[in-house]
C-alpha cells in the first residue's frame, strides 16, 4: 500500500483512533521518505502529484512502538489491582521497558540498581522514545505511587503530553506538592487558562512558608543570588560579565529579599512567556476577595523596591554569559504594573466598595505617583539627550 493510499484511507475511516495507537511516536521520517520511488518511472500524467511505492519504518521504530505497546498494557493491567500495585513493581517493569529501547539500538545497560536515582538519569536519555500514551500513563502511576523524583524528571525534561498537562496540575496541586506545580510553570508549554487560574488560586492561597517542598523554591533563589554575588567579584571572568553579574545580582537581591517563599511562586507565574496579557486578565477575573488582596500586597512589594533601586533592571544576558536562569524568572516592572492595572480592571467594583482595600490602594497611589514623576524626568531628560546628540552630530558634519 503506498503512502498516499494510507493517508486516504485513514482520512475516510469512520472508526475512533484507540488512545494506544500504531505510531504513538514521532517517526524518523527522512529514511521512509528516501526510499519512496515513483510508482511508474515515465508517465504521460502532468500532474503535480506522483504515486509513490516503498513506504516502510525503518525496523527499530517499529521495535520501538511494539515495545512501548507492550509496556502500555502490561502497566495499564498492573495499575487496575491498586491493592498489588506498588513501587518496586513499578520501578522494576519501567526499567525493564527502558532497558529494552537500549537493546533496541544495540546497547547493552545493566543498571546496578532498581532505584529512583537511576530510573531518573534513564528517563533524560531515553524519555523522548515514549509515546504519548506511556507518557501519560507513567506520569498517572508517579501520581498514584508519589514517586516525585521520576515526575519532576519528566517534567524538567519535557516529557509531558499536552492531554495530560491539565489532570497533572490538578493532581499536583490535589497532594499539595508546590514545587512541582511551579516546575511545570517554568518547564510545561501550552498550559490551559484554566489551568494557570487554578495555579494562580494555589500560590495565593499558600501559607506564608508554604509546605516543605518549597524549600527547594528557596534554595533555588538563593544559590542563583550567591553565585551572581561570587561573579561579580571575579576578575577572571572580564569587566563586561563582572557587570552583568552585578547587574543580576541587584536583580536576584530584588527577587528574594522580602518575599516568603509563597510570594516567590508568584514570580514564576508573572515572569512566564506563556502567561500574556488575555491569559493573565482572565485568571485574575476569577480571584476572590482574599485573593485579590494577597496579589496586591505582593505587587505593592515589588513597586516599593523598584521605587528604591529604579537602576535595577533586567539582565537578558545574564543566563546565557552566566548561567544565572533565575534572572529569566523575575517581573520586570512592566510586568508588574500591567497585572496591577488587571487587578484594577477586573475588580474596580470591588476596590471602590470593600473599605478594607482602601488603605492599599493608597499606598500603591503614593508610589505609583512617586514612579510617574520619576518617569515623566526621564523621559525629559532622555528627549534632551536626543536633541544634543543630534545638535552634535550637526555641527560635527558642518565643520567636517
Amino acid at each position: 500500500m503506498s503512502l498516499l493510499e494510507v493517508i486516504t484511507k485513514a482520512s475516510i475511516e469512520n472508526s475512533p483512533t484507540t488512545s494506544d495507537g500504531d505510531f504513538s511516536i514521532v517517526l524518523n521520517s527522512e529514511p521512509a521518505l528516501l526510499q519512496l520511488k515513483p510508482e511508474k518511472e515515465e508517465s504521460d500524467d502532468i500532474s503535480l502529484l506522483k504515486r509513490g511505492t516503498g513506504w516502510s519504518l525503518l525496523s527499530t521504530d517499529v521495535e520501538v512502538i511494539e515495545s512501548g505497546q507492550k509496556f502500555f498494557k502490561n502497566l495499564k493491567k498492573m495499575m487496575k489491582n491498586p491493592n498489588t500495585f506498588n513501587k518496586e513493581e513499578f520501578f522494576e517493569v519501567l526499567v525493564s521497558y527502558m532497558t529494552g529501547i537500549w537493546d533496541i539500538f544495540g546497547i547493552s545497560v545493566s543498571p546496578d540498581k532498581v532505584d529512583e536515582d537511576n530510573i531518573v538519569k534513564m528517563i533524560e536519555k531515553l524519555g523522548s522514545f515514549m509515546g504519548r500514551d506511556v507518557k501519560g500513563l507513567v506520569l498517572e502511576a508517579c501520581v498514584v505511587l508519589e514517586t516525585w523524583e521520576i515526575l519532576e524528571s519528566m517534567i524538567v525534561n519535557g516529557i509531558v503530553d499536552h492531554s495530560g498537562i491539565s489532570s497533572l496540575i490538578n493532581n499536583l496541586i490535589e497532594k499539595k506538592q508546590s514545587w512541582l506545580v511551579v516546575l511545570c510553570v517554568k518547564h510545561v508549554l501550552d498550559i490551559q487558562t484554566y489551568d494557570m487560574m487554578c495555579v494562580l488560586k494555589y500560590f495565593l492561597s499558600l501559607s506564608k512558608n508554604g509546605d516543605s517542598t518549597l524549600i527547594n523554591v528557596r534554595r533555588e533563589w538563593e544559590s542563583q543570588a550567591m553565585s551572581a554575588i561570587e561573579k561579580a567579584k571575579d576578575v577572571s571572568l572580564g569587566p563586561v560579565r563582572m557587570d552583568i553579574a552585578r547587574d543580576a545580582s541587584l536583580l536576584l537581591m530584588l527577587a528574594h529579599d522580602g518575599f516568603s517563599v509563597s510570594e516567590m511562586c508568584l514570580h514564576y507565574l508573572l515572569a512566564s512567556r506563556n502567561v500574556d496579557e488575555v491569559i493573565l486578565g482572565a485568571c485574575i477575573s476569577k480571584l476572590t476577595g482574599s485573593e485579590i488582596m494577597v496579589l496586591i500586597r505582593y505587587l505593592q512589594k515589588w513597586l516599593n523596591k523598584y521605587e528604591r533601586f529604579p537602576q535595577v533592571c533586567p539582565c537578558p544576558k545574564a543566563p546565557f554569559e552566566l548561567g544565572l536562569k533565575a534572572c529569566e524568572w523575575v517581573p520586570s516592572l512592566e510586568d508588574i504594573v500591567k497585572c496591577l492595572g488587571l487587578v484594577v480592571d477586573e475588580h474596580f467594583s470591588s476596590l471602590v466598595l470593600h473599605q478594607e482595600f482602601h488603605e492599599e490602594l493608597k499606598s500603591l497611589e503614593e508610589v505609583v505617583n512617586s514612579l510617574t514623576a520619576e518617569a515623566k524626568i526621564c523621559g525629559i531628560l532622555s528627549n534632551v539627550t536626543e536633541a544634543l546628540k543630534i545638535k552634535t552630530q550637526r555641527l560635527a558634519g558642518d565643520v567636517a
